[in-house]
């Protein structure tokens, strides 16, 4: 059942893990003692000052300059982090390339197509400075932009490490975007220097990307230089003056070191983008002190990141999941980046990686939990996953059944930390906890300083589900948007719905024991009948099915109502005929209720995806309601789904007449 206990911290975590540790150094140092988890946490939003300043201490956090205060008192949106502080993200990142572990490995990269390599953190420093000392050379200044077209690897993270160095702004994306996709976001922020690969392996496959680079320089005329960076050895590198080989930008500045500028708290470090599946997409920026003072936070104290555990994160670089996990550098983490296809040769491949490489810490997405489940694989019978402690899950809600196959087969002794957040703050709201048990189909409890709540229409905290807001601020909320210069559409995109309160745009619910079930987006809730349900309670049943391949649940408007359409992609073999349907109905209202019942089922060949791997609902929706605003196909990764959806629909006599 929802909610039993499937993990209990033991001996380790309730005395060794960095959140015990935390706890008792709180004791020694005047902080208070707290004897409980419900107690640290209301204190963590009760006192944030105090709570916020033993953050930046107990993480050793590290400023050139140190901060007046911890915030300036002012309210969201208009907070300041850190005001007085002068501070480089780049410099913390690299502090342990200048101690003990200066010779241990920092970065180990996979790749398809490309040999494994190991750096150690020296090295890591070197390059960054190398790099830095070429970019000062193509004329980068402080906050100038940086674009990457890049790979999950080495390359990456030394042009991210370097841009901050110097004080210029980073931003990156996954190289199988399209070029109009990579114009969309890398010509609204005007970048002096791009870094692109040459090419990329996939599911076993090698993408040539020459003449992409070639392109996209042309069309973004702000870029004076391209630093290619060689991901596929037998592809062709882009021909002309402007393009110079990663190797050979480094070579030219070798012996160079990082500057690691003193800069202002609010400072941009990134520039992250919301999915633009209905226009081009927002261009979020992250202040660098706010980023460094969460994400210590949350992967030193929630995810129990220590100096010379080894941390993976199955991600792209058009993901905020990259950037969350490169500040694993801060703990001392050796860094294991892999750049591929997470199924090829099979959905075992990253379990085999977590044996080879003894990973402590190892991140994926939901549905590729889920992926394993439905393959029936059972990797802690088949690899040695003992030095494993943390699994994270994010990108969807995790069903209860995959909480299940985790502990039968990959391992009862780890933690399985599912997580939520959102580029928008680059971070989470609720999340892992080393120090609470794992229940059944929940996120363990709200991150510490985060003061949220579900919230009802009438902005009225409820038991129940609602909206999830943040009714005060977080360090790693934007700073602003790009191209906003006064505030109006950042405001408008959190603020608008609840003044003063930060709605995220999540439907969630609090269970008695202090966890947090996410039942999907807010933009994707549906009313049949005036009642508000979430799509996550069918997805649960309909993906559990081992007949149903994928799905998709929207809401179809019909007289001042709403039915709900069940869009479900057959197993191979599968035929989705009225018997299928009427088991799928019975299992829905089993297992969720009346309401949740499809009033439509209908097959269809694939689902739409963002590049981030997230379904998209609300441009299936926007069919149905009859709005002709024409969608950012470019901003999904199979954006022929539409047409072939649309034609069903249209056969089916499920889409509004139009003139």
């Amino acid at each position: 059942m929802s909610g039993d206990i499937l993990w209990q911290p033991g001996e380790r975590e309730l005395r060794k893990s960095n959140m015990a540790r935390y706890m008792d150094w709180l004791a020694e140092n005047g902080y208070g003692r707290f004897g409980n988890w419900p107690a640290l946490y209301q204190w963590s939003i009760r006192d944030m000052e105090q709570f916020w300043e033993s953050v930046w201490t107990f993480t050793g956090l590290q400023a050139d300059t140190p901060w007046e205060r911890i915030h300036d008192n002012q309210p969201m949106p208009d907070t300041r982090w850190l005001p007085g502080a002068r501070l480089n993200y780049a410099g913390n990142m690299l502090r342990h390339a200048r101690g003990e572990r200066a010779d241990q490995e920092a970065v180990i990269a996979v790749a398809e197509g490309r040999e494994t390599s190991r750096t150690t953190w020296r090295e890591l420093e070197r390059q960054v400075g190398a790099f830095e000392g070429w970019l000062r050379a193509q004329g980068v200044e402080t906050g100038d932009r940086v674009a990457g077209l890049v790979c999950n690897g080495l390359e990456a993270l030394v042009g991210m490490l370097a841009c901050s160095s110097l004080g210029a702004v980073w931003s990156s994306a996954s190289p199988d975007f399209g070029v109009q996709a990579t114009e969309d976001r890398f010509g609204q922020i005007e970048p002096k220097v791009l870094v692109a690969v040459n090419g990329y392996g996939f599911n076993g496959k090698r993408f040539q990307r020459a003449e992409q680079i070639r392109q996209l320089a042309e069309r973004i005329p702000s870029v004076q230089a391209v630093a290619v960076i060689p991901q596929l050895d037998d592809a062709p590198m882009p021909e002309g003056d402007r393009f110079v080989p990663w190797d050979e930008a480094l070579a030219a500045h070798d012996g160079a070191k990082p500057s690691f500028t003193p800069l202002p708290a609010h400072h941009p470090l990134y520039i992250l983008y919301s999915s633009g599946t209905t226009g081009k997409p927002k261009c979020i920026v992250h202040g660098a002190g706010g980023i460094l003072l969460n994400h210590a936070k949350e992967l030193i104290l929630h995810g129990d990141v220590a100096v010379g555990d080894r941390f993976f994160y199955f991600t792209t670089c058009g993901w905020m999941m990259w950037n969350w996990q490169a500040s694993a550098l801060l703990a001392g983490a050796t860094l294991v980046v892999y750049d591929g296809s997470p199924g090829y040769p099979d959905v075992g491949m990253p379990w085999r990686l977590a044996d080879a490489e003894r990973l402590t810490h190892f991140g994926t997405s939901a549905r590729f939990i889920a992926a394993c489940r439905k393959a029936e694989i059972e990797p802690g019978r088949e690899q040695d996953l003992s030095a494993l402690r943390v699994v994270f899950s994010t990108g969807s809600p995790l069903l209860p059944e995959d909480y299940d196959w985790f502990y039968a087969s990959v391992s009862r002794d780890v933690l399985l930390g599912s997580i939520a957040g959102g580029t928008d703050i680059c971070a989470c709201f609720v999340g892992s906890n080393p120090l609470l048990p794992v229940r059944r189909g929940e996120i363990q409890s709200p991150m510490l300083g985060a003061d949220v709540a579900a919230f009802d229409e009438d902005g009225k905290e409820t038991d129940g589900r609602g909206e999830l807001v943040c009714r005060q601020p977080l360090p790693s909320m934007p700073v602003a948007f790009w191209n906003d210069p006064d505030g109006s559409r950042y405001r408008e995109a959190y603020f608008d719905t609840f003044p003063g309160i930060w709605a995220h745009g999540d439907f969630i619910g609090f269970t008695d024991a202090g966890g947090a079930i996410i039942y999907g987006r807010s933009d994707a809730v549906l009313n049949p009948g005036g009642v508000r349900i979430g799509t996550a309670e069918i997805y649960r049943q309909v993906e559990t099915e081992n007949r149903i391949a994928d799905s998709l649940v929207v809401g179809r408007p019909v007289e001042g109502d709403v039915d709900v359409v069940l869009l479900v992609v057959p197993a191979e073999g599968v035929t989705v005929d009225g018997e299928l349907r009427k088991q799928l109905r019975n299992r829905i209202r089993d297992g969720a209720s009346p309401r949740h019942v499809p009033r439509h089922i209908v097959a269809v060949d694939d689902i739409p995806y963002t590049r981030s791997g997230k379904k998209v609902e609300l441009a299936v929706t926007r069919m149905l309601r009859g709005d002709r605003k024409e969608e950012n196909r470019a901003a999904l990764s199979n954006p022929e789904s539409l047409d072939s959806i649309r034609a069903t629909l249209n056969e089916a006599g499920l889409l509004p007449e139009t003139d």
